[in-house]
């Protein structure tokens, strides 16, 4: 029983069915994990073990009884605290929120208990989801289970860390400047920030009246310990009635006649030293194995200008939550327009490329700041301080332009901690990336499960 918890999704959803495990036997697995090691780490904040259990019980009975079941059937899991959640505790880290209970979930969260998961919980973040580290006033810090001193990136930090400790099957991320490729990278495990629009984003609280309208960049993705989890969930997740039909697009049949490119660095924001050598042995494995890559690729844009009009495009996202009421409708269309011709350069790009592997932060895990804000805070890069809004360089202009990114595990850079890649590719070309990442994750040695986790 030991290491059930740290296998795939796909892993215990077949031992459910061939009645090697029983949906009680594994959510009991998993609450005795969280109970034993989450002490140090404090992923899953919010609890509801008993309710869980009993809905356990009520899945092995249709097992039994031989009913349809689901795809996900009997499969526990936690649910990022930024989710509605029915009948159980959703703040969004916010203590405006700290005692909301929704009548109603979100509606990825209503798609997987729709296919029988299980909802334990819900795990850590940064208020309204703003940083790219996990704590707030009412649960704390959450830390990062391959180092204690630093954080396991954000905003999904609890969710990627609940993964990568064998806590819960899957999470739900939420990323609109990097919240899932960030936490992903930094606990070591894989994470797809779809195409925009493809998954609901309704039950959203990234503000004291949040839920109802689906903000401009932001999506939800999956979190897991496999790739083939990944293509899983997103089938489940996403939007599956009129009037939008959401496409995942299709897998490419022979990955060494993809046009990949590499853009491992840049002037714009320059990359760690540690961080340039993972992503630099990720290019060389896929070369020996057969896949050319153009190192020189890049798209006809200015980087710089690309990523702070996506930072632009996200403070205005998410002002309710800020109280801000920023600039006039005009100058965001006027942006928004600017944003258009920006796409229609990474489409240019993907005429002549399949998909682009990129850096998810230009440096490893960092320890956690909780003084100052993104204006004020500073990280240390290659013996430089640098300001931290520099984190999301590389994530913001990937973002604000709706492309899909899906960040598999590479393995650990020299401080010991895990770097992660970004695989980009043309909006709609979901399948395309997660199959290159698959690749690339299997040549890099795929999830490893943090010492603490064994």
């Amino acid at each position: 029983m030991s290491e059930i918890g740290l296998l795939s999704t796909v892993e215990q959803i077949d031992l459910i069915r061939r009645k090697e495990i029983t949906s009680r036997e594994l959510t009991e697995h998993f609450i005795d994990r969280i109970e034993r090691l989450d002490i140090e780490i404090n992923s899953v904040v919010t609890r509801d073990f008993e309710t869980a259990i009993e809905e356990a019980a009520l899945a092995d009975q249709k097992i039994r009884s031989g009913d349809h079941l689901g795809r996900l059937h009997g499969i526990p899991v936690t649910v990022k605290d930024a989710l509605k959640t029915k009948g159980i505790l959703s703040t969004g880290g916010a203590t405006e929120l700290r005692s909301n209970v929704p009548d109603e979930d979100a509606a990825v969260v209503a798609a997987i208990r729709r296919e029988g998961a299980i909802v334990m919980g819900k795990t850590n973040l940064p208020r309204w989801s703003g940083d790219i580290q996990a704590y707030n006033d009412i649960f704390g810090t959450t830390k990062n289970p391959w180092d204690l001193s630093r954080g396991p990136g954000g905003s999904s930090g609890g969710a990627a860390a609940a993964v990568a400790m064998g806590f819960t099957s899957f999470e739900i991320g939420t990323d609109i400047g990097g919240s899932i490729r960030f936490p992903a990278a930094f606990n070591g495990v894989w994470g797809h920030k779809p195409s925009f629009g493809i998954i609901p984003t309704t039950g959203y609280l990234d503000h004291i009246n949040g839920g109802i309208n689906e903000a401009d960049i932001n999506v939800f993705g999956p979190i897991a310990r496999s790739a083939e989890d990944l293509s899983l969930l997103l089938t489940v997740m996403k939007r599956n009635s009129p009037p939008w039909i959401a496409d995942l697009g299709t897998a490419p049949k022979d990955l060494k006649l993809l046009r990949v490119g590499a853009w491992l660095d840049d002037e714009f924001c320059p990359v760690d030293e540690e961080v340039r050598k993972q992503l630099e042995k990720v290019v060389d494995a896929l070369e020996r194995d057969g896949i050319p890559v153009d190192r020189s690729a890049r798209p006809e844009l200015d980087p710089n200008e690309a990523a702070m009009l996506g930072l632009w495009l996200v403070q205005r996202a998410i002002s309710q939550s800020t109280d801000s009421d920023g600039p006039g409708h005009r100058i965001w269309l006027d942006r928004h327009a600017r944003r258009e011709e920006l796409r229609l350069k990474w489409a240019q790009f993907f005429d002549k490329y399949d998909a682009v592997i990129m850096p998810v932060c230009f440096v490893p895990p960092f320890e956690h700041q909780q003084e100052g804000d993104f204006g004020s805070r500073t990280l240390m890069c290659n013996g430089e301080r640098r300001n931290y809004v520099d984190v999301v360089k590389w994530t913001t202009m990937v973002g604000m332009a709706y492309l899909p990114s899906t960040v598999p595990p590479i393995g650990l850079g020299k401080s010991g901690m895990p770097i992660g890649c970004q695989v980009v590719g043309n909006y709609g070309d979901d399948s395309l990336t997660i199959a290159l990442a698959t690749r690339i994750g299997d040549l890099m040695g795929g999830y490893q499960p943090p010492p603490r986790a064994v």
